[in-house]
């Protein structure tokens, strides 16, 4: 077990007065909204939290954007199963091997050079947008490709795989759990995000499993972004199954690229 670390509190959030306070419930509205529509709310909210609070330690932002994030994306599940009611046959082992990956992400996390990681995610990037860009028609009807243990076992292996990215990593894995599901499983864009926030409940779970006995977690900023996060994944669900799966690509195309921006960005130092 990690030695623990000071209880965070306002205190490890310096310079958060109430312009700062705004702006980071707005991210993270934005990113609740994203989210709930197609994965990568984190794109916006941890950025933000790293450029408005740069007093804090690395792994009390973490800790506190996986507490906001997981407001979020319960209330677009809860949202998602009234209005979609995904299959829970393939949401729980999803979920449980989503938690599980993550569970082991998390701990093996510290051990692992995450720069090196930028080049691979970066072009896993590039073909899943090239991928959904070049198919316009895959993922507006469910054709599952999978019956029985094999569907479960599919649905077990992006639930292990993807949830340990998630704990080791993080960016883009709701985005990441959709197009998996989409591409190997058959299901259709809005059935693949409700599962898919199932599946990200579960891995922000296991990330707050490790992070809160250690005491990382600043706890009244990440409720505050937590119940802005929660209006966001609200209105983005409602937006996905209103609108159907051509809006959900829509968006999937747009965070894919900013998510390529970004990481190219990096790579290449300008920011």
């Amino acid at each position: 077990m990690p030695a623990a670390l000071p209880e965070a509190g306002w205190e490890a959030a310096p310079g958060v007065g109430p312009r700062v306070l705004l702006l980071l419930v707005l991210a993270a509205l934005a990113a609740g909204w994203v989210d709930a529509v197609v994965g990568g709310g984190g794109l916006i909210q941890l950025p933000s939290l790293l450029l408005l609070v740069p007093g804090a330690a690395p792994v009390h932002l973490l800790a506190t954007n996986k507490l906001a994030s997981i407001c979020g994306t319960t209330t677009s599940a809860v949202t998602y199963a009234r209005h979609v009611r995904p299959d829970l046959r393939t949401a729980l082992p999803l979920a449980l091997a989503a938690f599980t990956g993550s569970c082991g992400g998390a701990f093996v996390a510290s051990f692992l050079h995450k720069e090196a990681f930028t080049p691979i995610i970066l072009v896993v990037l590039v073909v899943v947008g090239a991928w959904t860009l070049l198919r316009p028609s895959i993922g507006q009807v469910q054709q599952m490709r999978f019956t029985g243990r094999r569907h479960l076992g599919a649905a077990g292996l992006i639930g292990v795989v993807i949830g340990f990215y998630d704990g080791a990593l993080g960016p883009g894995t709701g985005s990441f759990f959709v197009v998996a599901l989409v591409a190997v499983c058959g299901f259709a864009f809005v059935q693949a995000s409700g599962l898919a926030k199932i599946a990200n409940v579960a891995t922000n779970l296991a990330a707050l499993v490790v992070f809160v006995p250690q005491g990382a977690v600043m706890w009244r900023l990440g409720l505050l972004m937590g119940a802005a996060n929660v209006l966001g994944g609200y209105l983005g669900a409602r937006s996905a199954v209103t609108l159907g799966p051509s809006f959900v690509r829509l968006v999937l195309l747009v965070v894919v690229f900013a998510f390529i921006v970004r990481l190219g960005g990096q790579m290449v130092h300008l920011w």
